[in-house]
């Protein structure tokens, strides 16, 4: 029983930027069955990712090479670090979360050796997901880079991913980015983050989800939340916090007014989804530039799928 426990248990490992040092948490045990939708995207994960992981011998048996991460790429706030939290849970292993302010440093030399010693403790922790968020501020072009310790770090970063100093057995990396373009070439090299997965904004089931989530055990009148979902086209997850954040002010502006609890309403939601824009479309308008006329080998092709089918401009 014990065991099962820990099963439906995530060890999260991050930096607590208040406290200034690394914090252990542990928090529910998120698999694929709890991610909405997204059925393409966690089939290519499980062919390109889980199943080397698992089954390591029928890869090997075809001469394919296994080992490489994963790189999530879209626009901001469409469920990145879940989904790579979900990844964990599906193989059973810890999550560290690389957060930058843990590593980076005004010192010379001090980022490099702190982005060394969080492998080091990924290493001791195996077998464990390590997930780079905002990986673009981390691994930028080195060409582009003029400061000579901002091209040092990306250096270490490599060092670390091919574990020439060490051994990386049992430990997976994700990394994520909004602009992957921005990218050092050499961190997508085989072995590297080769598998690169394209994560859009939350469709109309999985945005009346999210939608339900977020107002959830809040006094409210019956909510039409399928409406609201059905004229948030393109809103990320982020975006519909927000708006549902936004409405639950005014509620809670009139039951200051009034001197009782109001709850939230229809009109609290309508109001709030017509003072927002989804932040995305920004993201498209600039990706689309990349995918049409910097994408020579067309790794952007799912970019330019979604702005077709969703008649973008």
């Amino acid at each position: 029983m014990k065991q099962d426990n820990m099963r439906d248990k995530l060890k999260v490992i991050s930096y607590d930027k208040e406290q200034n040092k690394i914090i252990e948490l542990e928090q529910k045990r998120e698999t694929f069955a709890d991610v909405g939708g997204l059925e393409n995207v966690k089939k290519k994960i499980k062919v390109d990712f889980i199943m080397p992981i698992q089954s390591p011998e029928i890869f090997k048996a075809f001469g394919k090479e296994v080992g490489g991460g994963l790189l999530f790429y879209g626009p901001p706030g469409c469920g990145k670090t879940f989904l790579a939290q979900a990844v964990a849970g599906e193989i059973n292993a810890q999550f560290l979360h690389l957060d930058l302010q843990a590593i980076l440093s005004k010192w010379s030399g001090e980022a490099e050796q702190n982005l060394h010693e969080f492998f080091e403790d990924a290493r001791r922790r195996t077998p464990c997901v390590l997930f780079i968020d905002e990986l673009d501020a981390l691994g930028g072009n080195r060409q582009k880079l003029s400061a000579h310790h901002d091209r040092m770090l990306v250096n270490q970063l490599l060092i670390e991913l091919d574990g020439s100093v060490s051994n990386n057995e049992g430990i997976y990396v994700i990394g994520a980015t909004n602009t992957p373009w921005y990218l050092d070439p050499a961190l997508r090299r085989p072995g590297r983050f080769n598998s690169l997965i394209f994560l859009p904004p939350p469709d109309i089931e999985e945005r009346k989800a999210i939608l339900k989530i977020k107002t959830n055990e809040k006094p409210q009148e019956e909510l039409q939340l399928e409406l609201v979902a059905k004229f948030t086209d393109h809103f990320s997850g982020a975006d519909l916090e927000y708006l549902v954040k936004d409405a639950i002010d005014s509620a809670i502006t009139r039951s200051f007014e009034t001197g009782e609890i109001q709850p939230l309403t229809n009109q609290d939601l309508l109001v709030a989804m017509e003072k927002r824009k989804p932040t995305t479309l920004e993201w498209f308008a600039t990706a689309k530039s990349y995918a049409l006329f910097s994408d020579v080998n067309h790794e952007y092709q799912d970019v330019l799928d979604y702005i077709h089918q969703n008649n973008l401009k």
